[in-house]
């Protein structure tokens, strides 16, 4: 296969696999008072105007640790401003690639009365991650530090939280599986529940499709594409841009003389016994079975760290809906919006229980 033919499949697949296709559903009408106030801290600086009622609102803010201007949405439970002397854990959502907190409208993460969901912007290709090359064209790109040291204590600081690791529960979609997996590893003091939706959670050399689509987000081959398609995209409205070295985020990913150490550190499916203690849940599908769907890929990746904690003699709860026939009227066994609408579903009631246990 020619070189420009495998990236085409590599940037064709890649485009399916990080896209977060539309939620379901629409931004719950608030009414009434807007937003509550925030007031700025821990690295973080409000810019623009709140948007959104008192439960549900996006804030828009700016930080040294990642470049530009970041959204941070968040879902009060409906009695949230009934009781002041009520206190709630928090579940962080992260999105996937290349989404944005905004535009996270399941339905489903409206559904809890007893948890407050905060979903922080992830970049459309910042991986949750603090990046080996601070010094590309996209500028700073801490991503974990944005999250973990600054997006946690202003949300303990401002709501009326459990600011515990036992009121804590971190989960995430494609990116964000990885996302949630990532963090929960690096700072199971923090979590008490971690979830992957369909998530990357297995970089190792064995799942290199999936690194390539790292890389090709990286480097942004679908722009490279574009330049020489003729129709094909629209590079005016590339998410992907601008384009960095493939060794930005975790050094070389190619497996030669044990120059990827930096991949193979931050892989989830290496790293499974960090999260004892922590209670692990894994959702994905098949893609019915074609190698072209990239769930078929994760259900591969998900099927790893199964492996590894079963090899560990770990707990977790694992869903495998292959074709989603039996899990929900949305759910076609894909990489998209309808499936993670009926895992969160399943996933919020559960946390609930754990949270209330």
């Amino acid at each position: 296969m020619r070189k420009t033919s495998r990236w085409r499949m590599v940037v064709a697949s890649m485009a399916a696999l990080v896209a977060t296709a539309a939620p379901t559903g629409t931004a719950q009408a608030s009414g009434g008072d807007g937003p509550p106030p925030m007031a700025d801290g821990y690295g973080l600086t409000q810019v623009d105007t709140p948007s959104g009622g008192p439960t549900e609102f996006h804030l828009t803010v700016t930080t040294p640790e990642v470049a530009g201007k970041h959204h941070i949405k968040i879902i009060l439970p409906p009695g949230y401003h009934d009781d002041p002397t009520r206190r709630y854990p928090v579940l962080y959502f992260l999105h996937g690639s290349p989404d944005d907190p905004v535009q996270q409208n399941y339905p489903a993460l409206r559904t809890s009365n007893s948890m407050i969901t905060v979903i922080p912007d992830g970049g459309a290709r910042g991986w949750y991650a603090n990046w080996l090359n601070q010094s590309t064209p996209a500028g700073a790109q801490n991503w974990e530090t944005f999250h973990l040291r600054q997006v946690i204590p202003f949300i303990d600081a401002n709501l009326r939280t459990v600011a515990t690791k036992k009121g804590r529960a971190i989960a995430g979609v494609s990116m964000g599986g990885f996302g949630a997996f990532h963090y929960a590893q690096d700072r199971p003091d923090l979590f008490s529940q971690t979830a992957s939706l369909s998530g990357d959670v297995d970089l190792s050399a064995r799942s290199m499709d999936l690194r390539l689509a790292v890389v090709a987000s990286l480097i942004d081959a679908q722009g490279v594409i574009c330049g020489s398609s003729s129709g094909a995209c629209d590079p005016a409205n590339d998410p992907y841009k601008p384009g960095v070295d493939s060794d930005a985020l975790f050094g070389t990913p190619y497996p030669v003389f044990d120059l990827d150490w930096r991949w193979n550190a931050a892989d989830p499916s290496q790293h499974m016994d960090k999260l004892a203690g922590v209670g692990v849940s894994l959702y994905v599908g098949n893609g019915r079975g074609s190698a072209t769907e990239p769930e078929f890929w994760l259900e591969a990746a998900s099927r790893h760290v199964k492996e590894r904690m079963d090899a560990l003699g770990m707990p977790y709860y694992y869903v495998d809906y292959g074709d989603g026939s039996a899990w929900g009227t949305q759910c076609d066994g894909g990489h998209n919006a309808g499936c993670w609408e009926q895992d969160l579903r399943d996933l919020i009631p559960r946390l609930e229980r754990a949270f209330a246990s």
